[in-house]
This record gives C-alpha cells, structure tokens and sequence, in this order.
C-alpha cells in the first residue's frame, strides 16, 4: 500500500489520542507487568473523562519510495466516541475525517474524495485499547517496557502483533506517553516492509468546546 494511504490507519488508533497506557519502566520482568496492569487501568479511569480532545500535530513518513521523509503537519479534532478529523495544512491541504465507521478523505490538489468502511479497524481500535483490559492487550501483543525512553520525559511502550492478520502488515507501534497526564504524545507505527509513520502531538487541549463545524470536510 502506497504510504500516503497508511494515514488512515494511524488515524484509527488516534481515536484513543487520550490513551492512558502510562507505564513506569521496571527491571522486572513480573513488576513491569504488574505496572503495566495498574496504570492502564487507572489510564481507563482517567481516559474515560475526555469527552473531546484538540491538538497540533506532525507526521513523518518514511519508505523506500522517498528520497527523504515527508514530513506534514496540521490540527486534530477528536469528539468521543468516534468521531476525528485531522486537517493537513503543510506541504498540501486535505482533510481525513473518521465518523464511525467511515472515513472520508478529501485531498484538493489531487481531486480526491474518498470514502471507506473502517468498519474492522474500528472494532480492533475499541477492542483493544479502548474497552478492553490489559491482559486482554496482551494476549494479543507482546508488550515491552522501555527502560530509557526515547522521548525524555515521557515513558515509552512497544507492542508487537502476535495475530497474524494484524503481523502481516504492522511489525510494531511504539507509544510516548506523558506520564503526568497518561496522555499520548507521539506514536510510530513500523510496518514489515520497512516503512515508518511517526505522528507527535503538541498543544494538547482536552475537554474544550469545540467550534460548529468541526467536523466538516466540506462539499
């Protein structure tokens, strides 16, 4: 799949943008499990009082088809439960929006309006980030506990795919979480023919009032 349609993907999982999966790195193997158990649920508990969410963010892609990572940038919208939208503005505008369990993807200079059942995705989307347990998260992922983050300041969780299906194309998505907040703060996914998408936020707002027509995309 060409990787300006991968944002899709990444903009399913950015649905849980206010995933609380703050994990303290542990030294032991049964401790760090322990922590992980405990701060997702009390992540769950926390997460469940973001009704909306507003942020800046950038995006990096990297593939063997470019010469150099393309970098993008723009705000998202989320409006629980399934409602987001992101808006490029920077190098080209489009818009991706994900209501339910459709996305529209209008991108102008290209005369594109797309519209797609994510019907799948969503479910795996809620299933395992949003209305399940950690054991249940594990039993589908191996889950490692970075003992540095890569990101200073934030603690850092990798999880790798053990079903097939999801393998086949996800090798692994790694999470930075702020862990005064258990709120997300930059994701990558790394696919398994090398490719890369790294999506950060900043100026994170929860809970705001959103503007009439946040969720437009447009005629």
């Amino acid at each position: 799949m060409n990787v300006q349609y991968r944002a899709p993907v990444a903009i399913a999982l950015m649905i849980v943008a206010a995933v609380t999966l703050g994990i303290a790195a542990q030294t032991s193997p049964a401790a760090a499990r322990d922590s992980f158990d405990e701060r997702y649920r009390r992540g769950q508990q926390a997460n469940a009082d973001i009704k909306t969410l507003t942020a800046e963010f950038t995006e990096v892609t990297t593939s063997s088809l470019l010469t150099r990572p393309l970098v993008s940038r723009g705000t998202i919208a989320v409006q629980r439960p399934s409602r987001v939208i992101l808006r490029y503005t920077d190098p080209e505008r489009r818009i991706v929006l994900i209501d339910g369990n459709r996305m529209t993807m209008t991108w102008p200079s290209r005369n594109l309006r797309q519209v797609s059942d994510i019907r799948r995705t969503q479910e795996r989307v809620q299933r395992y980030f949003v209305n399940g347990s950690a054991a249940e998260l594990r039993r589908e992922f191996d889950v490692e506990l970075a003992a540095t983050s890569e990101r200073p300041g934030t603690d850092e969780v990798t999880l790798r795919p053990r079903r097939r299906q999801i393998a086949e194309t996800l090798s692994r998505l790694d999470l930075w979480v702020d862990p005064s907040t258990s709120l997300l703060t930059a994701m990558r996914m790394a696919f398994v023919n090398g490719d890369t998408k790294t999506m950060t936020l900043a100026n994170v707002a929860t809970n705001p009032v959103l503007e009439p027509g946040a969720f437009s995309v447009g005629d």
